[in-house]
């Protein structure tokens, strides 16, 4: 079974003298997926979609989630891997028109009152991120690969009654791909009880800041990763990379590497939620470019896209069977315009309420969305001003000396 032939076994792309569907690793946390966000900050707006394949688990699930001024819709959708291997899912498919530029994304009427059908066209080359890895005790925990790439979009996004044209003015694409062996995630990971204590690896990531944007004729991809004192350096983590970044102009008619970054943020009072911030970036040449960007709304909460245990109502997770191999969906809805709030996962207090979030119940500490829809004026060398929007994922964890986070 493992060794079946799949549609994209016609094509010369093999890198294991075996079948697509056979993959080289027997590790549950080996993983494939794809995210396409749509969003515009006139309209608050950051709706986003995608999915993942687990061979492992011989299980594809993914889900469309729309999030309206801090109002959180999810639908999410699974079914087993190796009986289809097309890129569907219920209501669910993709359809690659042109590799690395062209994507057709639909989502047939369901009863999450989330649709759409849009072309996703990617704006400028796609990225190809610093490679992922880390390791514990020898054995290696990451090993991924990841390309991230800005985009226009066209086509229709329906949100119950509610009909939006995103080929409109203001709204633009975020997209990314990712493959390969990601960090351990429940409820496919040993219970660290049973291994001997993680030795010291040097300093701890601390803050992550990854930035896909469309402004004016610019667009692109940087990102930053440093450690609890302000330091960009490499890390044994899976977010490793110290810093990296491309801008083009237009398609390709200017390629322009990216060579470091500084940021100044300001977060609403105390939180670690961003408000505003701008970061100083110096391209290959030694100029300087500027981009002020602002938070158009409450960040989005990833948790109920289905990657964490209990953001599925039966407590499991987008890698898991979820009750039949042919499909399962299901949805929520939460108010996230108040931020930080308590999140329950299904499960965790004891019972499978869909309505556990809204209650109020307690369950560790107060958390907050990491997801920012953003407003971006890019300032260039030439004293060009550019407006527009971005996608910026942004957490620190633990103690950060430059911001005085203890």
């Amino acid at each position: 079974m493992p060794h079946m032939l799949t549609p994209y076994d016609e094509f010369p792309l093999h890198t294991t003298p075996y079948p697509v569907s056979y993959i080289p690793s027997t590790d549950f946390n080996w993983d494939e997926g794809y995210f396409f966000g749509v969003i515009n900050p006139d309209e608050k707006i950051f709706f986003c979609t995608g999915f993942r394949i687990n061979p492992n688990t011989d299980m594809i699930g993914g889900y469309a989630l729309f999030n309206l001024g801090g109002v959180q819709r999810t639908f999410r959708f699974s079914r087993s891997w190796r009986q289809d291997y097309n890129l569907c899912v219920g209501p669910f498919r993709v359809q690659i028109i042109e590799p690395l530029k062209k994507i057709r994304l639909i989502l047939d009427d369901n009863d999450s009152g989330i649709s759409f059908d849009i072309l996703w066209e990617g704006s400028s080359p796609a990225f190809l991120e610093g490679h992922h890895s880390a390791e514990r005790r020898g054995r290696r925990t990451t090993d991924q690969s990841r390309y991230t790439q800005p985009g226009t979009t066209s086509g229709i996004l329906r949100l119950g009654k509610r009909n939006w044209d995103v080929g409109n003015s203001g709204w633009v694409g975020v997209r990314d791909h990712s493959w390969g062996l990601y960090f351990e995630r429940p409820p496919f990971a040993v219970d660290d009880r049973w291994l001997p204590p993680k030795p010291p690896s040097g300093a701890a990531r601390a803050l992550r800041f990854w930035v896909v944007f469309k402004s004016g004729d610019y667009s692109g991809f940087y990102h930053m990763h440093e450690d609890a004192e302000g330091m960009q350096r490499k890390l044994d983590d899976v977010f490793g990379t110290p810093f990296g970044g491309r801008i083009y102009k237009g398609w390709a008619d200017e390629v322009i590497e990216m060579a470091g970054a500084s940021h100044a943020i300001e977060f609403e009072p105390g939180t670690r939620i961003m408000r505003c911030a701008v970061v100083t970036l110096k391209d290959s040449h030694g100029r300087e470019w500027r981009q002020e960007m602002e938070a158009a709304a409450p960040p989005w909460v990833p948790q109920t896209i289905g990657y964490t245990p209990g953001s599925w109502k039966d407590g499991g997770t987008v890698h898991c069977y979820h009750g039949s191999e042919t499909l399962v969906t299901e949805w929520d809805e939460f108010d996230f315009s108040k931020q930080p709030f308590h999140y329950v996962p299904y499960g965790a207090d004891g019972t499978n309420a869909p309505d556990s979030m809204q209650m109020g119940l307690s369950y560790r500490e107060p958390i907050h969305g990491v997801e920012y829809l953003l407003r971006i004026t890019t300032y260039a060398p030439d004293g060009t001003v550019t407006k527009g929007a971005g996608h910026l994922e942004m957490f620190i964890n633990g103690p950060y000396k430059p911001y005085g986070f203890k």
